[in-house]
């Protein structure tokens, strides 16, 4: 019984270690795909409709200032540029304000046609985007607003002509630039948001002020194109021209987009 036992036994082993030594192994792969979509957001916060209403002498003497009006708040995973534009549906043309009421003046050197570039903005900072080479009148909207007896371009929104052009080298952005002729250094803003950038000077926090000033009589001094060429309703008619009164309208269009 006991050589019974123990032939039993070694066999055992043996097949143990058979199995140990024939090892069975099934692979099978699965493929992992990784798609990295470039993310621009935009987010604004403004009132649905920003009025100007002017009813005292002062205030198209001194003009009215919306402060803080709109706040703009940016995140991305690439390089990327922020500009303004001024539009109008076209009722008056592509480059000025739409007439949605007509008070009825019949005077003929009182006219509709108001630049769009009479509205001026103010953003909360300077652009560091710009490539440090352009003044900042060029580069963005960070210069105080000048009074009527200096009149400027430094704040005239841009204007295309209802086009999608961007604005040039030359031509104002909140943040960012276009292009690198004539620009030293980056002219891009680098990818991140305003979600891990604190305080209100990020380059990814813009709040934004609007001004109109009409002056006496109202010719809006301050519009000036793109080219810095007054606009105004005295240089771009004739002497006795100034704006007819009324309810006008016109939108600004925020673009954030990959710098290229």
């Amino acid at each position: 019984m006991r050589k019974n036992k123990l032939k039993v036994f070694i066999a055992a082993a043996a097949l143990i270690a058979t199995t140990a030594n024939a090892q069975l192994i099934d692979e099978k792969d699965v493929s992992i795909t990784l798609d990295l979509q470039p993310v621009l957001q935009l987010e604004m916060t403004t009132p649905d409709q920003i009025e100007f209403v002017f009813d005292e002498i002062n205030e198209y003497q001194a003009g009215i200032t919306k402060y803080a009006a709109t706040i703009l708040k940016v995140s991305s995973t690439v390089s990327w540029d922020l500009y303004a534009v001024g539009r109008s549906q076209g009722n008056n043309g592509a480059n000025f304000w739409d007439q949605q009421i007509d008070y009825g003046n019949d005077n003929l050197n009182a006219i509709p046609n108001l630049p769009l570039s009479l509205l001026e903005l103010k953003q909360s900072h300077a652009n560091t985007g710009d490539g440090a080479a352009l003044p900042s009148n060029q580069s963005d909207y960070s210069t105080v607003f000048s009074n009527a007896k200096s009149p400027s371009g430094n704040n005239s929104i841009y204007v295309n002509g209802g086009t999608s052009t961007p604005p040039g080298n030359t031509d104002k952005y909140i943040a960012g630039h276009s292009g690198t002729t004539g620009v030293t250094g980056d002219d891009y803003m680098v990818g991140g948001s305003y979600l891990t950038q604190t305080g209100r000077s990020s380059d990814y926090y813009y709040a934004i002020d609007y001004r109109i000033l009409p002056g006496l009589p109202a010719i809006f001094p301050m519009a000036f194109d793109k080219d810095n060429v007054a606009e105004d309703l005295v240089s771009a008619n004739t002497a006795a021209s100034y704006a007819e009164p009324g309810v006008y309208t016109m939108y600004v269009q925020y673009i954030l987009l990959e710098d290229q």
